[in-house]
């Protein structure tokens, strides 16, 4: 059984397309149909995720539905948006997490731990984000955003654990690991070639040490054996 999930806040509902409301219930209600909606999309895409099935999933009816979103595009963008809220927290996380004098070893783990966990836990909508863009490119621009932002807040935390000196060719040298990370969990989330799934875990194992031996290689430390 595939976990849900994690479930956003009542308070996380200030979205574009989601019509405001005072009464708890209502914005229970809300919250019940997104959280079914990202677990739904775990296993269909967006275009199979029906309206009227995602409200009997909820035992809400179609008009609640639209009550409360504008269309199902709007309803789709509140899941992205919920999404990189929360992308955004586990980025702010993670530099409270890695202390200052971190092994390069154990910043790779925290940092591809952390990736991954995000992206476990929306598999579902990013797969519907990747598979929306052949037709509508700027629904993968807030996750394409995101990207750039976990770069350029792992930049700092691991340049000092590689040394002094040569910033701009580590710097350069970390962005490509985060190519190699993010391209691949993509690529795990979109097509699954196998051998490693999005939740094996050794999948947390392989990605950290790819990104350690990458930098290694830039600051020419021996790679373990």
């Amino acid at each position: 059984m595939r976990p849900r999930s994690e479930q956003p806040e009542l308070r996380d509902f200030d979205l574009p397309g989601v019509a405001p409301s005072r009464q708890k219930r209502s914005r229970e209600t809300t919250l019940a149909l997104l959280r079914a909606g990202a677990d739904m999309l775990r296993t269909r895409s967006l275009a199979e995720l029906s309206i009227e099935t995602l409200c009997a999933e909820v035992g809400a009816t179609v008009g609640a539905f639209y009550s409360r979103f504008e269309s199902k595009e709007a309803y789709f963008n509140a899941l992205m948006a919920l999404a990189a809220r929360d992308g955004e927290q586990r980025l702010t996380a993670m530099g409270s997490t890695a202390s200052n004098n971190a092994s390069l070893d154990k910043l790779c783990q925290i940092i591809v731990n952390g990736v991954i966990a995000w992206m476990r836990n929306h598999d579902g909508v990013l797969r519907a984000a990747l598979q929306h863009d052949d037709t509508r490119p700027d629904k993968w621009t807030p996750f394409k955003a995101l990207a750039r932002a976990t770069t350029e807040r792992a930049t700092p935390l691991l340049l000092p654990a590689m040394g002094k000196g040569r910033k701009a060719a580590k710097s350069r040298t970390i962005a490509f690991g985060f190519q190699v990370v993010l391209g691949t969990l993509v690529n795990a989330i979109l097509n699954d070639p196998g051998p490693l799934s999005l939740r094996a875990k050794e999948m947390e194992m392989r990605l950290a040490g790819c990104l350690l031996l990458l930098l290694q290689a830039e600051v020419g430390q021996p790679t373990p054996r």
